[in-house]
């Protein structure tokens, strides 16, 4: 991964590395005695030159070119022998006197010039000299003030350099994140297209990262948006049915004789009754998205005895089979667990024959807890086995009473658990409603 943090980190210490660098190398240069031999007018290439002339055309020769160099730029020149001895007169000045009185001798200069020296060896005669060379200090500077062009394009450079690549670096943070803000406005207006980050969720840095995850967040909003404003529609149409039906009992009743009318009562307390447990569905499953509180531990076999009891008095005929160890249990919420386990074993006292056994299963997996719940009845077409669980969703030669909201509480109580309820066809026959359950997780 190219990480950013790393990116922002290396460019901080690369530019300072660089100035300082850069700094510290032009300071030296300007300082340095071979900086100034090379490049002072002066001394550029004076000492072949004077060792040419020395001995092809003596020293008096070499004597004048001294004296020249030294009228043109104030350059006050010496040369030795390699046994120390002066080869020719010099242009040594005589050192100025100190001044006196009101100067401050401390902020004077030791000395007026500046010293450098410089070995030289002939081609020819393979003899070394050594010159000395003085030039005043005012001489040097104002040549320094007029030879910062070099460094000052170096430095020129540098910052160029430095400004790009700060640029490119700025824009490499910037244009992502204004692409994520625009993102969170999309989102916030629940307009939010989730190929709109497409590119930048395939960086490999941390805004790539932000991206993915921003990706993932969108588009689960977008099911939650999109499933509340199903349910929101599905609940309208639901309540609409029964109001209907009681407002048209209600007219009725209001022409009717007396003797009509007390027999229409029984008909108003059965549309309440279902618009009553209708509005039960629905609160119950809206509260499954409430903070339930601090999740307990659920002992498994007593709740699925309780549950078994509870289903053999709405369907005496029927036979339950329980397949549970005593020791199994799980950590959740009691109320939401039986509640979304009372209404699968609901469900599938619907359909199971009489002659046949409902059979209840639990078994552990690791860390994990599968129990399921099984019938003998006919099943499910499998162009509805997509669709079951979702909030008022029944098949259309469904004729058992209900709203659709059983296996949809079902569903989002277990998730709720951190589980997942799969609902499909047995292979043998029957349908099955699978359940997988943590068993020791920390419940969110």
């Amino acid at each position: 991964m190219r990480s950013l943090f790393w990116r922002i980190l290396a460019a901080f210490w690369l530019a300072l590395l660089l100035v300082a660098g850069l700094s510290i190398l032009l300071g030296r240069a300007l300082n340095q005695d071979t900086w100034i031999i090379a490049r002072y007018p002066g001394l550029h290439d004076l000492a072949r030159q004077w060792t040419v002339l020395y001995e092809t055309r003596g020293p008096e020769a070499a004597q004048s070119l001294l004296d020249t160099r030294r009228q043109q730029y104030e350059l006050s020149v010496q040369v030795l022998d390699e046994s120390g001895q002066r080869l020719v007169n010099g242009t040594y000045l005589p050192r100025p006197p100190r001044p006196h009185g009101g100067f401050d001798r401390e902020s004077l200069p030791r000395f007026p010039w500046r010293q450098l020296s410089q070995e030289y060896t002939s081609s020819r005669t393979e003899q070394t000299y050594l010159f000395i060379y003085r030039i005043p200090h005012p001489a040097l500077q104002a040549w320094h003030r007029g030879s910062l062009l070099w460094p000052l394009s170096a430095l020129g450079i540098a910052l160029v350099v430095l400004t790009v690549f700060s640029l490119l670096l700025t824009l490499s943070i910037t244009r992502p994140l204004n692409r994520l803000r625009r993102a969170v406005h999309d989102l916030g207006q629940t307009s939010y297209q989730q190929d709109s980050l497409a590119r930048l969720s395939r960086r490999g840095d941390e805004l790539g990262v932000l991206a993915r995850d921003f990706n993932r967040m969108g588009a689960r909003l977008q099911r939650l948006i999109g499933s509340q404003r199903q349910l929101l529609r599905d609940v309208s149409h639901e309540l609409r049915s029964p109001l209907a039906r009681l407002r048209i009992a209600l007219a009725l009743a209001e022409r009717a004789e007396p003797e009509q009318r007390a027999a229409m009562w029984p008909r108003l307390e059965q549309e309440c009754d279902r618009l009553e447990a209708l509005i039960g569905e629905i609160l119950a499953l809206a509260r499954l998205d409430a903070d339930p509180g601090p999740a307990s531990r659920i002992e498994l076999l007593p709740l699925l005895e309780r549950l078994r009891g509870d289903a053999q008095l709405l369907g005496p005929e029927q036979h339950i089979t329980l397949d549970v160890s005593p020791e199994l249990g799980l950590d959740g919420w009691q109320d939401m667990l039986e509640r979304a386990l009372d209404n699968l074993l609901r469900n599938a006292l619907r359909f199971n024959p009489a002659d046949k056994p409902l059979e209840i299963r639990a078994r552990p997996d690791g860390e994990r807890l599968h129990i399921d719940i099984r019938d003998h009845g006919p099943g499910a077409s499998e162009e509805h086995l997509a669709h079951l669980g979702e909030p008022f969703f029944r098949a259309p030669n469904q004729s058992s009473p209900g709203h659709g909201l059983g296996l949809a509480i079902a569903r989002r109580a277990i998730e709720r658990h951190g589980g997942r309820l799969r609902l499909g066809n047995h292979p043998d026959g029957g349908f099955l409603a699978s359940i997988d359950l943590p068993m020791h997780r920390q419940i969110g």
